[in-house]
């Protein structure tokens, strides 16, 4: 079996794979879809994942607000990203599951999605994500919550398979 983290006693996960934060990193801008949308992982630390989106009306609903889909998205990611940070090296992560509270209108210049374990295990991973959006005078109002199960795939690279 394959232990994905250690805790050490002092509050946090320890990474399996001290070079954890790069491969996030490297994974992160292989994410075609978050390029696509302008995303940017702006903070990574064992077991938490940070993820920023700027506003564009292309990400909009017909309110204008930030589109939920777009939010749903962002709170999945970071709830990826932060599980995958306890992976060994020789595993990859896949959401199995989330459930997405929407809790009010996504209305500012910036979302803003803050992921972390919860619980990691050694097949299942609980992860929640909670996301805000940042108006220009620096305010924040949170706007969504999700608890996300994913699933550690040993053995799995965390890459697209050899054409």
């Amino acid at each position: 079996m394959v232990d994905v983290c250690v805790n050490t006693g002092k509050g946090g996960p320890v990474a399996p794979n001290p070079a954890f934060a790069e491969r996030v990193a490297e994974s992160f801008r292989r994410q075609a879809f978050m390029g696509f949308l302008g995303a940017r992982l702006v903070g990574v630390e064992a077991g938490t994942c940070v993820i920023e989106l700027p506003f564009r009306p292309e990400l909009s609903q017909q309110h204008g607000f930030f589109h939920g889909g777009v939010v749903g998205t962002l709170a999945d990611n970071a709830c990826g990203y932060a599980s995958f940070t306890l992976a060994p090296a020789e595993s990859s992560i896949l959401t199995v599951e989330y459930k997405l509270n929407l809790m009010a209108p996504a209305v500012g210049d910036l979302l803003i999605a803050r992921g972390r374990v919860i619980r990691p295990g050694r097949t299942l991973i609980v992860a929640q994500a909670d996301v805000s959006a940042r108006r220009g005078d620096g305010t924040e109002k949170p706007v969504a919550t999700a608890l996300a199960t994913l699933m550690l795939m040993t053995g799995m690279a965390d890459e697209p398979p050899a054409a």
